[in-house]
């Protein structure tokens, strides 16, 4: 059932909640918005509790920024596990996967998800073994879908009264696109997506190039997802 007051006045995470307007510029993944904004989740032990924020960049990234003050904020006990989940518009660079790395070399009792909107400068070959890096580390890396979008609507955003379920619905396409290339990068293959802005129309524009170590490399269920390769058909 849809709420018909909004998120509630008495609700404790609606100071931290954002407004529509900024969900939408930060996490449309057609767009290429320099500043990033972290959506977050926390749970300690065996709590049910999950307290939430937000936090955008600073001098520092969004990522640097969350380790900063959750650790100035916490004591921790080994005994005691934390899960973390992060909501980022953008994929960590590679100092930042090195942060999240140490953090978590020195607080091994915490466990980390990230969901993505955009691969920030995929192409960088330090970004994309900063990814690799955090993979092998233990950390979950996922582009957001269309099932994390609604969560951090209905979690993280202001949303005006009777607009719980109308959250952005972006293009699936994007997200494949998106959710292909970081297959790439944790697999060690080259580049398939590349992404250009015609700033003066404000266009974005997606281009694949596959090479055949795509094709022998990426698991086939992600390439059908994306309609690029059409599934056998053997008859009888």
């Amino acid at each position: 059932m849809t709420s018909e007051k909004g998120p509630s006045t008495g609700d404790p995470t609606l100071r931290r909640r954002i407004e529509p307007w900024e969900f939408d510029i930060f996490y449309d993944p057609r767009e290429l918005r320099k500043e990033a904004c972290l959506l977050y989740e926390i749970k300690w032990g065996m709590s049910w509790k999950i307290w939430r924020s937000s936090g955008k960049n600073t001098t520092n990234h969004v990522e640097v920024n969350f380790i900063e003050k959750f650790t100035s904020e916490r004591r921790f006990h080994s005994s005691i596990s934390c899960s973390i989940t992060w909501f980022l518009s953008w994929s960590p660079c590679w100092d930042c996967s090195q942060a999240i790395r140490e953090f978590l070399s020195q607080h091994p009792g915490v466990t980390l998800v990230i969901y993505v909107a955009r691969l920030f400068w995929h192409t960088d070959q330090q970004n994309r073994q900063g990814l690799r890096d955090l993979v092998n580390s233990g950390v979950t890396i996922q582009m957001m879908t269309a099932s994390e979008y609604y969560h951090c609507w209905r979690n993280f955003v202001n949303y005006p009264p009777g607009e719980e379920a109308h959250w952005p619905r972006y293009p699936p396409l994007w997200m494949m696109l998106y959710a292909l290339e970081l297959h790439c990068i944790i697999l060690s293959l080259p580049p398939c997506l590349k992404i250009s802005r015609r700033w003066q129309n404000h266009l974005t524009f997606f281009r694949l190039h596959l090479q055949n170590c795509h094709y022998q490399t990426i698991p086939p269920h992600i390439l059908l997802a994306t309609g690029l390769i059409q599934p056998s058909v053997t008859w009888r």
